[in-house]
């Protein structure tokens, strides 16, 4: 009982009874003094993921050899499936599912947050999407010139930058868990907005979970491995990803997790987990679509056409990649296009955006468990390949 308790998933559950907790009662000042913590937190913390990602990633790709344009190919094209994979289910289940509903279309403002007694000025050395193409480009032009002492520097950089993970950000994310959840009990985002897409919400919940149960299943016909060897390790990721909203900020989490599977190879890991934390929003994009559509129906009285719609599931998860990291990411990232392909105002935007924050962080604990299961076939293709168990003396593909 005692080791449960001290274990990572304890901590982050009653981070987050004890942040909705104080949020019901805080006063502005304490919430002052909560939002200034929160915010020096959340700033180290994304601080913290440029560098991960390339820690990660550039040594990772190092280690592919010949092997890495292929690799890197087949990952794109697995996020971008699994992604648009959802929206299309979502998309779907939409046309049969919201002309059922009676659904309102009034939502309760949130309490203002007090600003910040003072912000840490301490912005990332560059922005997630610009590590993670940094990373790439080192990593393959280490094959390209198969620069030795550089795959050295690479795997040095690897273990200095986990040890930042495991003895300092992994700590702290339960303290930015409790302090996210009292800013959010405060506003009014648990206890007002809740009730009133209660319902909606739930459809959404569900829905990540029946993708969840596809891409697993796929992943156990693809690899012939038991899924559970994997997403039994899961629980820590998922809470921490209800807890921050961020794939970003769960990242050292979800790398931990995915490490102690025994079918997942550990080199695949450290490539494919904090790739597809950038490209791979499955939870978000099927969120996004059907809300969407909700939203269309209470301000417009109608859906949008299947053309129209099917148009928007392509695109989004194109916009998509890079939102990965930002809570609410997806759906900011996308406003053009929710605007140009679904003709939205402002009044039907706020709404799209107001439902999606009730649920962003189901949504990104979709897309973060689900990069388990890519990496489980991303493990298989690379074994199918006849790889070597380090990864840096590849063979070349048959």
């Amino acid at each position: 009982m005692q080791k449960f308790l001290s274990s990572l998933p304890a901590r982050l559950v009653f981070s987050m009874v004890i942040g909705i907790a104080v949020g019901c009662v805080a006063n502005i000042y304490l919430m002052q003094v909560v939002v200034t913590i929160q915010s020096i937190l959340g700033s180290f913390i994304f601080f913290c993921v440029p560098l991960i990602i390339i820690g990660f990633i550039a040594p990772s790709v190092a280690r592919l050899g010949q092997n890495v344009s292929k690799v890197l190919a087949f990952a794109f094209v697995l996020a971008y499936v699994s992604s648009i994979g959802a929206a299309f289910m979502s998309c779907f289940s939409g046309f049969e599912i919201i002309p059922r509903l009676n659904i309102s279309s009034s939502v309760a403002q949130s309490k203002a947050l007090p600003k910040a007694i003072f912000e840490l000025g301490l912005p990332p050395i560059m922005s997630v999407m610009s590590a993670l193409v940094i990373s790439v480009l080192i990593g393959v032009a280490v094959c390209w010139n198969k620069s030795t002492t550089t795959v050295s520097l690479l795997e040095e950089f690897h273990k200095i930058i986990l040890s930042i993970v495991t003895k300092i950000v992994t700590p702290i994310l339960p303290f930015f868990v409790a302090f996210t959840f009292c800013s959010l009990a405060y506003e009014g985002v648990v206890t007002k907005q809740l009730p009133v897409f209660a319902i909606v919400v739930l459809i959404v919940i569900i829905g990540h979970y029946v993708w969840l149960t596809v891409l697993y299943t796929i992943a156990a016909i693809y690899s012939k491995k038991n899924p559970f060897r994997v997403l039994k390790y899961y629980a820590p990721t998922y809470l921490t990803a209800v807890g921050t909203m961020s794939s970003a900020a769960t990242l050292p989490v979800a790398l931990e997790s995915a490490r102690k599977s025994d079918v997942l190879r550990k080199d695949m890991v450290d490539f494919g987990i904090p790739l597809f934390a950038n490209i791979h929003v499955c939870g978000s994009v099927l969120t996004e679509v059907f809300f969407a559509m909700v939203v269309s129906q209470v301000y417009y009285g109608a859906l949008p056409s299947v053309e129209t719609m099917v148009l928007f599931c392509l695109l989004l998860g194109v916009f998509a990649v890079g939102a990965p990291g930002v809570p609410g990411g997806t759906v900011i990232g996308s406003l053009g296009l929710i605007i140009s392909a679904l003709g939205f105002d402002n009044g039907a935007i706020s709404l799209v955006l107001s439902i999606f924050a009730l649920q962003d962080s189901f949504g990104t604990a979709c897309n973060v468990t689900g990069d388990g299961a890519l990496t489980l076939i991303l493990t298989k293709f690379i074994e199918s390949h006849k790889n070597d168990a380090a990864g840096i003396k590849a063979e070349t593909f048959n």
